[in-house]
């Protein structure tokens, strides 16, 4: 198979058919991880696809892999989620492609919300960082109920309960735009430190 036939690109409704495949990864994926945590309803999956709010990788018809976004804390919060690839395509750089387009969906979508991802997988987490998200403790993240029911299935759930939910086995990583348009703006003193060094310049000259 060659990774340059995958094409990647946001699920619409002609792709709703592949929902229950969809689900049946996700399950044997967290079967394999023994978590237990990632049960999905094809119904879910397929609002997802119709909503404009999934990315999916396919090899001609056959499904490769897929990624969702889900907004929380009134579009505060957005969270990337059910990352999947086919165990047959997998290390070709698959999940990293879905990882990004699914990253510039949730962008395109809710430019001005954070971005989050809990995870135990250390690739996930170098892509993560690749693309600014940062490492944070969970309390950091959308505190939103009902996001948190979802972890419920998990086999490490009385953990992220003991530590009222600022913990778990999971690692927190959170993407803020704030930060990216903090580091862009120029400082204040920026012209003034500007005119200081032309002054010195300027002088180092002349005494040449």
């Amino acid at each position: 198979m060659d990774a340059k036939d995958i094409v990647i690109q946001k699920a619409d409704e002609t792709h709703v058919k592949y929902a229950e495949q969809i689900c049946r990864l996700i399950f044997e994926s967290a079967k394999q991880r023994n978590t237990g945590i990632a049960k999905r309803e094809p119904s879910y999956i397929a609002s997802k696809m119709t909503g404009g709010k999934a990315v999916i990788a396919l090899d001609g018809e056959r499904l490769v892999g897929f990624s969702y976004i889900e907004s929380w804390s009134h579009g505060d919060f957005v969270a990337t989620s059910g990352l999947i690839v086919d165990p047959e395509y997998r290390r070709l750089g698959v999940a990293a492609r879905i990882k990004e387009q699914t990253f510039q969906l949730a962008r395109e979508r809710f430019p001005f919300a954070k971005i989050f991802s809990i995870t135990t997988s250390l690739p996930v987490m170098k892509l993560n960082t690749r693309m600014g998200y940062k490492p944070v403790t969970l309390n950091e993240l959308t505190q939103d109920d009902e996001f948190w029911q979802g972890c419920q299935g998990c086999v490490n759930y009385d953990v992220l309960q003991r530590n009222n939910r600022r913990v778990c086995l999971c690692y927190g990583m959170l993407y803020d735009p704030a930060d990216e348009n903090t580091e862009k703006k120029p400082s204040r003193l920026a012209p003034y430190v500007m005119a200081v060094k032309n002054f010195f310049n300027k002088i180092f000259r002349i005494k040449k």
